[in-house]
């Protein structure tokens, strides 16, 4: 994408024909776009929250997607056509701006999942201050361990 849209304004006038670099950067464009779709579709199943809002991102995606294919295939056959050139661009700023809003709204759930681990280590914490007898505190604090471990581990898959 990045590579479309820095392109010089006014591009060779000479034909050329095909351009392969165009169909490689397509193709790698796909392939990566169809791994961030498998992806955000499972993040859609186990997501509690967005979930409307993730499955209208990924169908944006899909379309814009596939919107770039058609316009970059169109490229490809033509590369020195400077409104061919313009139309690809557009489609993968399109593109761009549906994965990004896919990406944020993901972090989005993610977030969300960790602040209600949050409140349920909070919750624990609460309650191992307020026991009244050893066998009690022992619990809690088996929990408590428990819920610390949880949240350590998803604020480390967060950061990784």
């Amino acid at each position: 994408v990045t590579t479309l849209v820095n392109c010089p304004q006014n591009p060779s006038s000479k034909k050329k024909g095909r351009s392969k670099r165009a169909r490689v950067l397509l193709a790698s464009v796909e392939e990566a776009t169809w791994n961030l779709l498998d992806k955000g579709e499972k993040i859609a199943k186990e997501a509690i929250v967005f979930k409307e809002e993730l499955h209208a991102a990924l169908a944006d995606v899909r379309k814009e997607s596939q919107a770039l294919k058609v316009s970059a295939e169109a490229f490809t056959s033509d590369p020195c056509y400077l409104p061919k050139r313009q139309a690809v661009v557009q489609a993968a700023r399109s593109l761009l701006t549906a994965v990004t809003r896919l990406l944020i709204l993901a972090d989005m759930v993610d977030v969300a999942y960790l602040l209600e681990h949050l409140t349920v280590f909070q919750r624990t914490f609460e309650s191992l201050r307020n026991v009244s007898s050893k066998s009690d505190l022992q619990k809690t604090y088996q929990k408590f361990r428990k819920d610390l471990e949880n949240l350590d581990y998803l604020a480390y898959k967060r950061q990784q």
